[in-house]
């Protein structure tokens, strides 16, 4: 399959149409058992969008983590923000996710006019700010392919701090993810603080 190149044509277009300035929005974390949901909102600057910008997911670390500082060191304006297995727990992960994102959009050091958020839902914005969907937006659209990579890296760097708290867990491994690694310490030590009690399998060791 081919590899998709992000470009700046839905930025170009709402700068055109006098938004400005555009920030795009990803998360990661949606899927793994334990850890929080990030999200990642850029304002890339037109004149110093860095190379090789793609979807975190096809960029292997050492790509992900010289991104995440070409980004944060060129873009206009960038801010992280998390929802956490507790608010995930006690909404969803959709719910937690979309507050995560409107977080992160509302910490922008330069608010935003326009949102290209990747994937099919808004989250709530600011009054006077757009906001567009975009499925598979972080491999076609290169501020939300920016957000990826600082959203991705963040939360990878906050689950080697967790695995320092909770060793046993091989949280450094896995990122929370649900691998044979990861189950089998769950088998071995039950879940831990940052597990999500309302994911899979764990939801019968909580019912239990």
């Amino acid at each position: 399959m081919a590899v998709l190149i992000p470009t700046f044509t839905l930025e170009a277009r709402a700068l055109a149409q006098g938004f400005a300035p555009v920030a795009g929005v990803d998360e990661a974390g949606r899927g793994p058992l334990a850890g929080p949901v990030v999200a990642a909102a850029v304002i890339l600057d037109p004149q110093a969008i860095p190379e090789g910008l793609a979807d975190s997911k096809v960029l292997d670390e050492p790509a992900r983590e010289a991104l995440y500082e070409a980004v944060t060191r060129s873009a206009l304006a960038c801010a992280i923000a998390s929802s956490g297995p507790a608010r995930i727990d006690a909404t969803d992960i959709r719910k937690a996710t979309l507050h995560a994102m409107s977080r992160a959009v509302t910490a922008l050091s330069m608010p935003a006019r326009h949102v290209l958020v990747d994937g099919r839902d808004v989250p709530p914005l600011p009054l006077g700010v757009s906001g567009e969907a975009i499925v598979d937006g972080d491999a076609l659209v290169l501020s939300i392919a920016a957000a990826s990579i600082l959203a991705k890296v963040h939360r990878d760097r906050l689950m080697r701090q967790v695995h320092g708290a909770c060793p046993q867990w091989r949280f450094d491994q896995h990122k929370g993810y649900g691998t044979k690694v990861h189950r089998e310490a769950l088998k071995a030590h039950g879940p831990s603080p940052h597990h999500r009690m309302t994911f899979g399998s764990l939801k019968a060791i909580r019912e239990e």
